[in-house]
């Protein structure tokens, strides 16, 4: 069945989104599968080509293409080789970008996003459910946050009101933002973050 919702321009970056698949990801499939994670160079090559950054304005380093279409272009070819990757890699551009363009300091999103885009830094997001509790951050030697992350439940009936307010996410996200930078450089990179 033919599909008539993708024009010219997204076959043409589909073409584009396999050959980056058939030369980055499908030779390194065992090595990624043995190694539990996606090499440095294929978010490297994935940002020079463009795909990382397709929502994130061309101030920032990406293309601001602004038509979802390209996203599930990408998404389909990367699902071809592996639906985990896809998955990886839709984390990074389709669920942690908005955060960045939409909540970030313009200082925050001068000092990611460039990076972000050209995959030198590889995002990832994190969530809890209504039923989580009040929790602090995990110590790590040598930092100090001092940032709770809420999550409403029964015994914080306020939290989920706060949590409505306009301007509170955006608060809560450049705090986590800031904290994120404030360690990153005292982390190391691999099956999971440790303290270098």
């Amino acid at each position: 069945m033919e599909r008539v919702i993708f024009g010219e321009d997204h076959h043409a970056f589909r073409a584009s989104a396999k050959e980056y698949c058939d030369r980055s990801l499908v030779p390194r499939m065992e090595q990624f599968l043995e190694e539990k994670t996606i090499d440095r160079a294929a978010w490297l090559e994935a940002g020079k080509q463009g795909f990382l950054g397709l929502d994130v304005p061309e101030e920032y380093g990406g293309s601001s293409v602004g038509d979802y279409r390209f996203n599930a272009v990408f998404a389909e070819e990367v699902s071809k080789v592996s639906a985990s990757l896809s998955s990886c890699f839709g984390i990074h551009y389709d669920c942690a970008a908005p955060y960045f363009v939409d909540l970030g300091t313009e200082e925050q999103k001068q000092r990611w996003l460039p990076k972000f885009c050209a995959g030198e830094y590889v995002a990832a997001i994190g969530m809890t459910e209504p039923s989580g509790a009040l929790v602090p951050p995990p110590k790590i030697p040598g930092t100090a946050v001092a940032a709770a992350t809420p999550a409403p439940q029964p015994a914080f009936p306020h939290a989920r009101r706060t949590l409505r307010r306009p301007g509170v996410v955006r608060r809560l996200t450049e705090r986590v933002l800031d904290a994120v930078d404030e360690i990153a450089d005292g982390l190391a990179l691999g099956l999971g973050l440790r303290h270098k």
